[in-house]
């Protein structure tokens, strides 16, 4: 009979096998693991989140570092039209009073507050035009206001589409900075009486306009106001 060292036990290699298989196995759960926990790379790596925009309230023109400026005939482009003596040293007269002047951001800021008032006339809303009009300006939208209040009449404006806002003139004078703009809009007006019958609009027409705002130089409140209107034939 051979000794006991010299057997041969076939279980063996099932245990051995088995033992490879299982360590196999661990090794690939352990892997799937570590690669939940990590997440892929991504294809396009995404970058942190901007800082927040604050959008300028209508008719301000935001607070922006002071920084060299184009000069010579592109320091304008885009802001008022070419050959236009009145606003382009106006508008360095500006710049040169208020460092913080930007003349995009104006015309922007300009953009927003015509539709904002006109459409807070038209409503009546006088609580929004109140900090965007001068004291004079205000009461004569204030009056036409309360006009329509006491004849029961309404009124709906909306503004189709600015077609062009360019600076038509500007100044600084006296630690106070003045920029017009020329708005040509196409509005959409209908006034009705207390019967709801239109008096008169209802149909689309182009309108331009001459909005002058202006804004102390040194004021450390950003807003511009609206101190002057003029309709063009």
């Amino acid at each position: 009979m051979p000794a006991s060292g010299d057997l041969f036990d076939p279980s063996l290699i099932v245990f051995a096998a088995l033992a490879v298989f299982v360590i196999w196995k661990l090794r690939s759960v352990l892997g799937m693991r570590v690669d939940r926990d990590t997440p892929p790379p991504a294809r396009f790596a995404p970058r942190g989140p901007a800082p927040a925009a604050v959008a300028p309230a209508p008719g301000v023109a935001p607070l922006v570092e002071a920084r060299a400026r184009p000069t010579g005939a592109e320091r304008w482009e885009g802001v008022a039209e070419k050959g236009v003596a009145s606003a382009w040293t106006g508008l360095d007269a500006v710049a040169a009073s208020d460092p913080n002047f930007d003349g995009k951001s104006f015309v922007s800021g300009a953009r927003r507050a015509y539709e904002l008032i006109v459409t807070a006339f038209a409503k009546g809303d006088r609580e929004t035009l109140k900090p965007l009009l001068a004291q004079d300006v205000f009461d004569g939208f204030s009056a036409e206001i309360a006009r329509r209040e006491q004849q029961g009449e309404s009124m709906e404006t909306a503004v189709v589409a600015i077609d062009s806002a360019t600076v038509d003139a500007a100044r600084a004078i006296g630690g106070r900075n003045e920029v017009t703009v020329r708005f040509v809009v196409r509005l959409m007006s209908v006034r009705r009486d207390k019967a709801g019958e239109t008096i008169d609009g209802g149909q689309t027409r182009k309108v331009v306009e001459r909005w002058t705002f202006a804004r102390d130089a040194k004021a450390t409140d950003p807003n511009w106001k609206l101190v002057a209107t003029q309709t063009e034939d």
